[in-house]
């Protein structure tokens, strides 16, 4: 095997998403590590230009449902004419239409490796041989929940990049003072992401402003609760943005008020791009996130905590300088691009050498 693996990426993937935007980052993290990438994803009109851009090749399925026999039938064409080393599959839908390899493929043999970010049902991975999970919590599950094997699960981070950008966002054309605080919100406007909370705990602060950059199906009701509150002038929802370190950049607290949230790669692009953070103690956050230390953790759905904790952050100078001092260290140590690739190609390799390939 030469040094660079052939691995073969493989989502289906919702429009929008933390997930998906992870996805990507990884494909074209390796890619750039100098393995050799294919990926195998439905139609979108962000992430795919983005990987082809990076040099990647993109084949495209269309993922459907338990009907969809094409899919299973196309994507082991590709393996079949990829070659891979690895084939890495990522949350359910994925996992399910991938195969297993078998000496009838008339290729060498190949290694299936599963990402898990949630809770899945494991009945979707039954051609998976190993996993990888996002926090030690979705190890403990898969071993002692799902009965997988404790030897073949691996822990390994998400990663996050401190970004340059070449324009910085003007605050004063949404609206927000010169001299205002303004919290930025990141994630797809649906109910896990709590954003009706962070709204209302934000109205409460009658100077405080708030940004919240993502799309989904719970724009309509957002809208009618900035209007309920009467916080147009204060509360803004920007829809998908690309742009993250410059949302960082123009934010003075990143506030991330998940209900349901198995990792959340934003507590961890907040501590890469030096923003004071505020988190609920949702799954993921939990795990990671020390109250005073690196953030400031919050009950999920406790609107009048949220609101004290955007106003300690705000007036405890030396509390949020600590904070984001130790947050970027910890990035530093635990979540960087370069550490988390690394990882998953020891591991890759590791796996390998286990079956004798």
């Amino acid at each position: 095997m030469q040094n660079g693996m052939r691995i073969l990426q493989v989502l289906a993937g919702a429009p929008h998403g933390g997930a998906e935007t992870a996805f990507v980052d990884m494909c074209i993290a390796m890619h750039d590590a100098g393995q050799v990438i294919e990926v195998v994803t439905r139609a979108n009109e962000g992430r795919v230009p983005r990987l082809r851009s990076a040099g990647i090749t993109v084949h495209l399925l269309p993922f459907g449902g338990a009907v969809d026999i094409y899919t299973p039938f196309a994507l082991r064409r590709i393996v079949s004419k990829f070659r891979p080393d690895i084939v890495q599959s990522w949350m359910s839908r994925a996992s399910q239409k991938v195969t297993r390899w078998s000496a009838s493929m008339g290729i060498d043999p190949y290694v299936v490796v599963s990402r898990l970010g949630g809770y899945y049902k494991i009945k979707n991975f039954k051609n998976t041989d190993y996993f990888v999970t996002i926090t030690p919590d979705l190890k403990k599950y898969l071993v002692e929940k799902c009965d997988v094997q404790d030897d073949r699960v691996l822990q390994i981070n998400n990663f996050a990049e401190t970004e340059v950008f070449e324009t910085a966002i003007d605050r004063g054309a949404y609206g927000v003072p010169e001299g205002a605080q303004l919290c930025l919100g990141l994630g797809r406007l649906h109910s896990s992401k709590a954003f009706d909370t962070l709204i209302r705990a934000v109205a409460a602060l009658p100077d405080v402003y708030l940004w919240i950059a993502g799309e989904g199906p719970d724009r309509s009701d957002l809208e009618a609760l900035i209007d309920d509150l009467k916080v147009q002038n204060r509360v803004k929802l920007l829809g998908w943005r690309d742009d993250r370190a410059a949302l960082f950049d123009a934010a003075d607290i990143c506030v991330f008020s998940s209900r349901y949230e198995p990792f959340g790669t934003v507590f961890v692009q907040a501590w890469a791009q030096k923003t004071p953070l505020v988190t609920t103690d949702s799954d993921g956050p939990r795990q990671f996130v020390r109250h005073e230390e690196d953030g400031l953790v919050t009950p999920i759905d406790d609107i009048s905590l949220m609101s004290a904790s955007i106003s300690r952050v705000i007036s405890d100078d030396d509390l949020r300088n600590k904070m984001v001092e130790n947050g970027y260290h910890r990035y530093l140590r635990e979540f960087t691009k370069d550490n988390t690739v690394q990882k998953y190609l020891t591991y890759f390799r590791h796996i390998r050498k286990l079956e004798k390939l």
